[in-house]
């Protein structure tokens, strides 16, 4: 048996998509952000809907890794449900590994539901409380990387457990893409798993959340980023494209082009970061990793769902070999 190139860590989930008609809702701001406003305490028409099996920021990277043809296992827990059945089965359709998806019998699995409104989504979000156990890997086992992602608010002790795992095994890359609770859990909660990361992936936002520098300057965030002990540190940036820094060198990638306006974002950025971190795990460079990244982003929010959209590497050079002549990392 040969080891893995990547092991993919995060819960795993059902989402219910419902499409919203454009005109039974609108989108309000204020003092407080963006709001998705329907009328209160009546029925209201809906366009239609879809359940898509096996997503999540982890599940999406390990879908993603396994398309463009890395050995990828998935570390995740499902309950004793048909949803737990139905997610395993469409995992082992994608060719992804699942000898370490655990079972919890009496637990019901994870289903959200995403309000469709245009071309962006609001997820209603449960994450069911399971017992967070690390897997027993053999030798002949271990992976080359981990891509630890999105995990519930009841599993923070389960990073302790990977990150004495990480101590044990020194020549494993860690890829860490903090999910909302991780984020929220804190850097000095989390110092373990920050300083041993080969490279985190953010958005802005998030990147000055976490590590506290100012939103308004890349450099401080990268700055800021780059203490906590990653090595390589990734920022995407909207219609601003995205910036990768490996200490010495940073530089801004523009997006690929759309070929058309995009039917849903959903997945989008675990698209970016799971096909840089592949790029990674294929020996390339920060350069090559950033113009591949965009690439697989732009596919998946031509499809509903985060997976849909997902490229094979063949597809994915054919896009960039097409790709306009602007479309090239800058230094910063």
């Amino acid at each position: 048996m040969q080891d893995f190139d990547v092991l993919s860590i995060g819960d795993i989930v059902t989402d219910a998509f419902i499409k919203l008609l454009e005109d039974e809702a609108q989108v309000v701001e204020n003092e407080h952000g963006k709001w998705l406003a329907m009328p209160f305490g009546t029925k209201i028409p809906f366009d239609h809907a879809e359940v898509i099996n096996a997503v999540g920021n982890a599940a999406n990277a390990a879908v993603a890794f396994s398309r463009l043809g890395l050995k990828t296992g998935f570390v995740t827990n499902v309950g004793g449900d048909k949803e737990g059945r139905d997610m395993i089965d469409a995992l082992g359709k994608n060719k992804v590994d699942i000898r370490f998806v655990r079972i919890n019998p009496g637990k019901k699995s994870n289903y959200h539901y995403v309000l469709w409104y245009k071309d962006e989504r609001t997820i209603l979000i449960k994450h069911e409380e399971y017992n967070y156990r690390w897997p027993h890997i053999d030798d002949d086992e271990v992976p080359r990387w981990l891509y630890f992602s999105s995990i519930s608010e009841h599993a923070i002790a389960y990073h302790d457990k990977v990150s004495d795992w990480l101590d044990k095994h020194p020549n494993v890359h860690l890829a860490f893409q903090p999910g909302t609770f991780q984020m929220n859990a804190g850097a000095e909660r989390l110092k373990r798993i920050y300083k041993r990361s080969s490279l985190i992936v953010l958005n802005r936002e998030e990147a000055a959340f976490v590590g506290g520098g100012n939103i308004e300057d890349i450099h401080d965030l990268f700055d800021k980023l780059h203490e906590l002990g990653p090595r390589v540190v990734v920022i995407t940036d909207g219609p601003a494209g995205a910036y990768a820094s490996d200490g010495k060198k940073r530089l801004q990638m523009p997006l690929y082009p759309d070929p058309a306006a995009p039917v849903d974002r959903t997945g989008a950025g675990d698209a970016f970061a799971s096909t840089f971190v592949a790029a990674a795990a294929k020996g390339m460079t920060l350069e090559d990793a950033l113009l591949w990244a965009p690439i697989n982003s732009m596919n998946v929010v031509q499809k509903v769902g985060a997976q849909a959209g997902l490229l094979k590497e063949k597809e994915l050079l054919q896009l960039l070999h097409h790709a306009p002549h602007n479309y090239r990392p800058k230094p910063l």
